[in-house]
């Protein structure tokens, strides 16, 4: 079996700075991308997009997908 990354940012909004529970209740979801690069791109964008607001953090997640052969 073949393996492949996919890559995802993930985040959001929290209720406090111990950044437990987001404030919307779900996570903001973006992707998914191809590469880290370019999931790296889109979480700068959306981290400084907030950069004011103290209780947003985002993340990125990498997902493994298994191919047949």
């Amino acid at each position: 079996m073949m393996t492949k990354e996919r890559f995802w940012v993930v985040g959001g909004e929290y209720s406090c700075l111990a950044f437990k529970t987001l404030k919307n209740g779900a996570p903001e979801v973006m992707g998914p991308f191809e590469t880290r690069d370019e999931a790296k791109d889109a979480w700068r964008r959306i981290s400084d997009e907030t950069r004011s607001c103290a209780t947003a953090r985002y993340a990125i997640a990498t997902e493994q997908l298994v191919l047949p052969n």
